[in-house]
C-alpha cells in the first residue's frame, strides 16, 4: 500500500495479501447485477450486499429470506414495507436516510407507489447469497411454518 498524505491507499490487483487479509473495493461500475458484496464478488463468508431499484408504480411478490436478516438502507424514493403481524396487514412508508430491519423467515414485500420516482434501496444480508423465497400470503397460516 502507498501513503499520499497520510492517506493510505488500497492494494494494487497484483497485491499478495490474502483475500481474507485486504479490504475491498468495488467501484459503482463493476457491480455484478445489483450485487456489490458476496462470496462470488469478493470471497465474503457470512455477508450479501446489493443496490436494488424498484421502478415507478411497482411491488415485489410476497416474500421472504429464509434464515438471512434483512437490513435496508433508503437512498432515494419513499418505499412502502408491508408486512402482516399476525392480527393485520401492516404498512411502513420510508424515505431517504432510512433504516429498516427484516428478520428471517418474516414475509413481506415492498411497494413503490410514486408515479414518477423509482425506489432505490442498499439491502445487506447476513448470508453472502441473496435469499428470496416466493410465498402467497404474507402470514403465516396457523400449524404452519413459512421454512
Amino acid at each position: 500500500m502507498s501513503t499520499h498524505e497520510g492517506v493510505r491507499s488500497a492494494p494494487s490487483t497484483e497485491d499478495s495479501t490474502p483475500v481474507a487479509d485486504r479490504v475491498h473495493h468495488v467501484r459503482a461500475g463493476e457491480l455484478d447485477g445489483c450485487t456489490a458484496l458476496s462470496g462470488g464478488t469478493v470471497g465474503s463468508k457470512k455477508l450479501w450486499m446489493g443496490l436494488v431499484e424498484n421502478p415507478p408504480l411497482s411491488a415485489t411478490d410476497n416474500h421472504h429470506h429464509g434464515d438471512s436478516e434483512a437490513g435496508i438502507f433508503v437512498v432515494g424514493g419513499h418505499p412502502v414495507f408491508v408486512y402482516h403481524d399476525g392480527v393485520r396487514e401492516v404498512r411502513i412508508s420510508a424515505g431517504p436516510g432510512d433504516f429498516l430491519l427484516v428478520p428471517p423467515f418474516v414475509p413481506h414485500r415492498e411497494e413503490n407507489p410514486d408515479p414518477d420516482e423509482p425506489v432505490v434501496v442498499v439491502i445487506a444480508r447476513t448470508t453472502q447469497e441473496p435469499i428470496k423465497v416466493s410465498v402467497p400470503e404474507l402470514y403465516r397460516f396457523e400449524g404452519t411454518d413459512a421454512r
